[in-house]
């Protein structure tokens, strides 16, 4: 009975030791606290979207053909919106100035005088007959005015075109075009037959 009482005392005495023991490790050796955190590589901060940039486009072109389109950091496109809408302008100021010569000529007969410039040859001598009759003088008017209001309507509608394209491109700038996401056509033989299947494959990988 003793024997058991002191083997019961010697293995309490220990078991509190031992525990006291940890007690102290554990308070004189804290955590030690990380010095940096490391993000993951895998999470990606995107660019917001901003959805007044269309309209902050189409806006700019509106103002000044090009601006829109200095905006969406197309500028290669800004030549070509110059060079269209100068085609146009160029066109209308011609067909505009030829209308004119014809319209002067015309009136200036109606009004009973034969000192236009088609009662003159190339050298300046006056002509007897005009070298364009009145009914020339009428058509050439309405061919040259009929140009004249087309020029006006390309130069107008390659405006038009210009403030598109700078809010088409400001939407289509805001896609989603990650590698991560595609859609691309697929085709493949049918072993069992020799069919071919030709379709479309989306993959969006998380």
């Amino acid at each position: 009975m003793l024997n058991k009482l002191l083997t019961t005392g010697i293995f309490l005495f220990l078991s509190c030791f031992s525990i006291w023991a940890q007690n102290k490790e554990n308070t004189e050796k804290p955590e030690a606290i990380p010095d940096e955190v490391v993000v993951d590589s895998i999470i990606k901060i995107k660019k917001t979207i901003n959805p007044l940039s269309p309209a902050k486009a189409a806006f700019y072109s509106a103002i000044l053909p090009g601006l829109g389109q200095a905006y969406n950091k197309k500028y290669w496109k800004i030549p070509i919106v110059y060079a269209a809408l100068g085609t146009g302008i160029y066109f209308y100021i011609n067909n505009n100035n030829e209308y004119n010569r014809y319209r002067d000529a015309y009136k200036s007969r109606l009004a009973g005088f034969t000192n236009d410039e088609f009662y003159l040859d190339a050298n300046g001598v006056e002509l007897t007959t005009p070298r364009v009759t009145d009914d020339g003088l009428r058509r050439a008017q309405k061919l040259f005015r009929r140009n004249k209001e087309i020029s006006l309507l390309v130069t107008v509608g390659i405006y038009a075109l210009n403030i598109i394209d700078a809010n088409v491109d400001a939407h289509l700038l805001q896609y989603n075009i990650d590698k991560n996401l595609s859609l691309a056509p697929h085709y493949k033989i049918n072993e069992r037959d020799a069919s071919s299947n030709l379709g479309l494959t989306l993959n969006f990988k998380f």
